[in-house]
Parts: C-alpha cells; structure tokens; sequence
C-alpha cells in the first residue's frame, strides 16, 4: 500500500472558488440541442419545447454558465435565422457538422431556456464567416432595453426586457484548419480587436474572451497566443483554453494523469499571457477562459459527421459513454482547474446533454447519468470560499506519455462564513490504494462530514438508461479525523470528496 501526505493551512490561498469554473456548454451539435435540451413531444417539455427532466439535472449537475451556440457551428451561424416566428425560420446546411440545421432554437428560446435552468448565458458571435457588424447587431438584439431596429425586433419577438449578456466569445478555434473561416493569428487577432472595441462602443462592461490555440498540440501553440493578444490585450478580458482527454491503446496509465498536460497548458498560456503583459508595459492582467474540456474520444465511429448527401437533423453524434476512469479523469480536471483559479476565470464542460456529455437523453423518453456527471455535481455544490494551496508528498508512477508523476492529486478548499473544508483527491494508482495523511493542524475543531470516493473494481463500468446507480460515489468508511489529521485509504483508479465542518 502507498502512503501520500498533504498539508492544508488557511493561510495558503490561491484565489476564490469562482462560481464560473463550473459552466457547461451547449452547441448546435448532434442531439445537444434537438432532442437534447429540447424536445416538444416530451411529456416534461414545457411551451417552448424544453425539456423538464433535463432542465432539473441540470440544476443537480450544479451548472452556472452555458456557452451557445458554438463551437465549430458558430462559424458558419447566421443568429438571425433563429429569431421570429418558428415556422417563417429557414432552414440552413451547417457545414461544421454536415447536418441541416432547423432553426427550431434560437436566441429567445435558449434565453429563455437559461432563465429558466437558472445559468448565466455566455454567446458566441461568428467571426468566421461573418464580422464586426453581425456581432453589433447580435448584441444590439441582447442587451439594448429597445428604441433601435434590433432591440424593438427583440421587443417585438416577446422579449420586453434586455437579456444583459455579459460574456461574449469573439470567435471559436480560429486558428484550426478545420474551421470555417479559419484565419491566421495576425489575421484573427486584428479582427478580434476590431470587433471588441466596436462591442465596447455598445457596452464597455462586456467581459469579452478572445480565440487561443484549439489545443496544446497545434503547431502554433504559444506563437498564436502571442500574436493575438499583442493585437487584442486592450480590448478583451480572456483568453480561451480548449483540451480533451481520452485512453488510448489501452494506456490507462498516462490517461489518470491527464490533469498534468492541463497544468501545463493553463501554466503555458498564462505566461504567455504575461510575456505579451510585460512587453507593452500593461497594468492588466489576462485570464483564461477554459471554454471546452473533457474526456472526447475522437476516433470512434460516433464521432464521424455524415458525409456526401446525407445532411439529417439532429444526427446522432459524439455520444461517448462514459466509464469509471473517465469520471476519475474528469474529477481530476475538475481539481486542475480550481488550483488555478487565480488565472482561469470561467471554464465549460463540453457538453451538456448526449453530446460528450454527463446528462443522455431518449428522444421523447428516458434520461440519465452518465459517471462524470457525479465529480463535477459534487465538486460545483461543495467546492466554496477559497481555494487553499496545498503541500502535497505523493509517491509517483510511471507514465508512457508524462514520464512520472505524482500518484495522489488534490485540492482542497475552505469556505471562511461556514468553516466548511473541502478536500478534493485522485489516486492515480492502476493497481495500488493510497493510505492519504491530511495535516489538518491550521483548522480547530473539525470533523468528518461526508466521505464520498467514486470507485470500481471494473474500472470500465458505464451508466446505461437502464442502470446509473450502480457505480455511484459511496460512502468511504475509512475516513477519520484524529488530533488534526485526516486519514483516509484511497481505492486505485480513484476519485474521492471529504467534506469536513466545524465539530459544533
């Protein structure tokens, strides 16, 4: 058995638990939308065609922010086709993933969706094919309270009062070939500037998050972060992070350890960030906005978009299920992205509902949880106050693709108005528990509150229609609180919670 100590002091803050971190994303994407979020001949679905039952786990999964409508769909989107009267809507090829889009949702009905559910909306505005007026005018509908052409048409469509949106994404993946309307870094970062300044000149309040390489391994990762922000830093807020995660050839080892590559690369964009900060002499600081993240498993035949004249609606597309290592992986990321809370800003799992997603729907009938759904629902509803730096002493293992690394990962955090702690924790292990050491002395007076690890000997169980509670996180028995130590016995291929609060 290996033995992993961590110390928690109050003293050691990162930042606070940003409520952002814990947002989602919904694109016009496969079933994401249709039959996904929205489905009229649902019997929970209310007038505008949405679903109940999804809109309660989606509360339970504990989002706070959806990114819409895109994505690859956003490049080749024209926002105004999804306004009016649905049946005078037309319909549209989308390129991005050769299927016909109906334009059924549109920007009232997924405000009114997100007013709904209870998120904060955060759009995007297509900088692929289209430019600074489109984005102008998609604002001027949002946000203006009326007494122009856009926002009396809102008016008129029912929606008396501006919706106020505060985050705006200038573009989506601009710099990846796969991209309608993909540009180079000079090109996009001269765009995004225009377009956010113009943006500004409607509502200098807007946070505004500009396009950062797609992925970590594109070629011009770093060289595009630079060259964008050297155009945009006055004018944006964010940068975005986009980066997914799978098993491949069996190389489960390196795949518990994927929150390394998501240090690094949130470490990565932040420096450089800085390196553009310091060279113009700037005050301001950047953050990242990681706008697209989770387990995708790209090479599987679900996530091949039709092809030649086959252009169907809502096509069934990217619907991985998802495993016990996939929610250990995710619980993992979930725990990278709160240690660094003092530069990511927003974050959004990508997606929300059958698309790569912890929430899968029947069209017309059943839905259900996948297991990533339980890490991020547990870590968004007790993750509060600030998160705490930590000092950990981990045993490390051997990876094929990160070399070694540490086998325990946590974080932990501290809510001052409670006393509530929060230790968060991966075993990394394929095949060895952790006995967990947490040194506990900074606090007075604590005790176990809950104890939850999610955990399988057969780390390959998924969630179906028919059984998602199997494999659920359980209580770990072993959790105990002694003279200001917490000791815990971790399982391999692990990812666990420990709430402790004040002993009375």
């Amino acid at each position: 058995m290996l033995s992993a100590t961590v110390t928690v002091d109050p003293a050691f803050v990162v930042g606070p638990v940003r409520r952002r971190t814990f947002g989602s994303f919904v694109e016009h994407l496969g079933r994401s939308v249709y039959t996904g979020i929205h489905d009229p001949g649902h019997p929970t679905a209310d007038a505008d065609g949405f679903r109940g039952d999804v809109v309660e786990l989606t509360r339970e999964l504990g989002v706070s922010t959806v990114r819409y409508p895109g994505g690859n769909f956003v490049s080749g989107y024209r926002w105004e086709d999804g306004v009016g009267p649905v049946e005078d809507r037309p319909r549209r090829l989308d390129l991005a993933w050769h299927s016909t889009e109906p334009n059924l949702v549109g920007v009232d009905e997924f405000m009114r969706w997100a007013a709904r559910t209870g998120v904060e909306p955060m759009m995007a505005v297509n900088l692929g094919t289209r430019g600074v007026q489109e984005a102008l005018d998609l604002l001027e509908y949002c946000n203006v309270p009326g007494g122009t052409a856009w926002s009396d048409l809102r008016r008129a469509h029912g929606a008396e009062e501006p919706y106020r949106v505060k985050m705006w994404c200038l573009g989506n993946e601009m710099d990846g070939p796969w991209q309608i309307g993909a540009k180079t870094a000079a090109e996009y970062g001269r765009l995004a500037a225009e377009t956010a300044r113009a943006m500004r000149m409607i509502d200098p309040d807007l946070e505004l998050v500009v396009c950062g390489s797609s992925n970590s391994g594109m070629p011009t990762f770093g060289a595009w972060e630079h060259t964008v922000l050297t155009e945009a830093y006055e004018h944006v807020d964010h940068v975005s992070a986009h980066a997914y995660y799978w098993e491949s050839d069996g190389d489960l080892a390196s795949f518990l350890a994927s929150a390394v590559d998501m240090d690094h690369f949130v470490d990565s964009v932040a420096a450089t960030a800085d390196a553009v900060r310091a060279a113009g002499k700037r005050s301001k600081f950047i953050n990242i906005s990681f706008d697209e993240w989770n387990v995708w498993y790209q090479k599987r035949a679900e996530s091949r978009p039709p092809s030649g004249d086959d252009w169907p609606v809502a096509p069934v597309l990217l619907e991985d299920r998802y495993n016990v290592a996939d929610a250990v992986v995710v619980g993992n990321l979930l725990i990278s992205l709160l240690r660094h809370t003092d530069r990511v800003h927003a974050a959004s799992q990508a997606q929300l509902v059958n698309v790569i997603a912890p929430i899968m729907t029947e069209p017309g009938g059943r839905s259900w949880k996948q297991t990533i759904f339980h890490p991020f629902a547990l870590t968004s509803r007790h993750a509060a106050g600030e998160v705490l730096r930590l000092a950990i002493d981990s045993p490390t293992t051997g990876t094929a693709r990160f070399g070694e690394v540490p086998v325990l990962d946590a974080v932990a955090t501290h809510d001052a108005e409670t006393g509530e702690v929060v230790v968060l924790a991966t075993n990394r292990s394929v095949t060895d528990e952790v006995t967990l050491d947490v040194d506990l002395r900074g606090f007075a007076g604590l005790r176990v509150v809950e104890a939850l690890t999610l955990s399988n000997p057969d780390h390959t169980w998924t969630a179906t229609a028919d059984d998602d509670s199997s494999v659920v996180p359980r209580t770990n028995g072993s959790a105990r609180l002694t003279d200001a130590r917490l000791g815990a016995v971790l399982p391999p291929v692990s990812w666990s919670i420990v709430r402790l609060g004040p002993a009375s």
